[in-house]
């Protein structure tokens, strides 16, 4: 574990961050953890990007072995594969609207649609299975 005095908006923070693995940057020790850096003027928060949907196998006795589970919660907008088709990487699966923003879901790998687990206008929460495919 590493210690870090971290600042945000003017309130100081201690954290403790784990070393997972790799090689990392040294970080000076010589940096001053009190002195927060100046903040761009007027500058816009940029959106943030989806997460990538979890993909991980299935249970025995569940239509297929990858699962496509809701990264967040929020409302099916769209779904744009039917069961039985073939799906690319990259494919969108579905579209899932959370905090007035549409994010598609999206195939993790080339499979076959072996199930939809939602309908349209459908609400769900983070972690719920989308669809499954093999």
């Amino acid at each position: 574990m590493r210690k870090f005095v971290v600042n945000v908006n003017g309130n100081r923070y201690e954290v403790e961050v784990e070393e997972v693995g790799g090689s990392a940057p040294a970080v000076p020790q010589s940096v001053s953890a009190a002195t927060p850096a100046p903040a761009p003027a007027a500058a816009a928060p940029a959106p943030a990007a989806a997460p990538a949907p979890k993909a991980e196998p299935a249970p025995a006795g569940t239509a297929g072995a990858i699962k496509i589970t809701a990264p967040m919660p929020g409302t099916i907008l769209d779904i744009r594969v039917k069961v039985g088709d073939s799906v690319k990487k990259g494919t969108v699966i579905a579209i899932l609207e959370a905090m007035k923003m549409e994010n598609e879901i999206l195939a993790p790998s080339d499979a076959v649609v072996a199930s939809i687990n939602v309908s349209r206008n459908q609400q769900v929460n983070s972690g719920d299975i989308i669809a499954t495919l093999n």
